[in-house]
């Protein structure tokens, strides 16, 4: 598997104006350091375009989540250690970042197999659904909600995606990128 993966399109855009935003940096700053215009940054915030497989690498690199500071690893060591069944990945390019040991229960493989690699590819239809609406839902907003979904159970053979309602966090990490936390909602299953 590889270790990066195409960001969705739907959330390039957004999270690029919510990281210029959080770490106050002008369009026309980051068009110089890109090597393009001010309109371009401003197309691909707006989704009116899409950068280029050069740029799109700068891009995600500079977007995706690098847990590095203790907090950092604080939050990491939690969520690995947490007696519920979650995990953390990167809010841009899904690359997975820890999870509990229900999860890996779950997954049917150690962590070593997931750790660092896109779980895009284990998306169910209710995932997808939910990744493409987003936006509309305020996920990008400065305070944005968490997002509940439903998921129907698919098989694969690395993994178990359970039918049941999923509760979504975005949580800032200590560079300005966010990571996503993923677990199921209790409340949904109690109403």
């Amino acid at each position: 598997m590889p270790t990066e993966t195409a960001v969705l399109q739907t959330s390039l855009g957004p999270s690029l104006r919510r990281w210029r935003a959080l770490n106050r940096v002008k369009q026309e700053v980051l068009a110089h350091e890109l090597g393009v215009s001010q309109a371009r940054i401003s197309r691909w915030e707006s989704g009116h375009a899409q950068p280029d497989g050069r740029h799109l690498l700068k891009i995600t690199q500079l977007l995706r989540a690098r847990p590095s500071t203790a907090a950092d690893r604080a939050l990491l060591d939690l969520v690995s250690r947490s007696s519920d069944t979650v995990h953390l990945v990167c809010d841009l390019t899904h690359r997975l970042l820890a999870m509990s040991a229900g999860r890996e229960k779950e997954w049917r493989a150690p962590v070593s197999e997931y750790l660092n690699r896109p779980l895009w590819r284990f998306a169910s239809d209710g995932i997808r659904a939910a990744e493409q609406s987003l936006a509309e839902n305020g996920w990008y907003e400065p305070d944005g909600p968490d997002i509940l979904y439903k998921t129907e159970r698919v098989e694969f053979p690395e993994m178990t995606i359970p039918e049941c309602s999923v509760r979504i966090s975005r949580l800032p990490l200590a560079d300005g990128s966010f990571a996503r936390l993923v677990r199921a909602d209790r409340t949904s299953a109690m109403s």
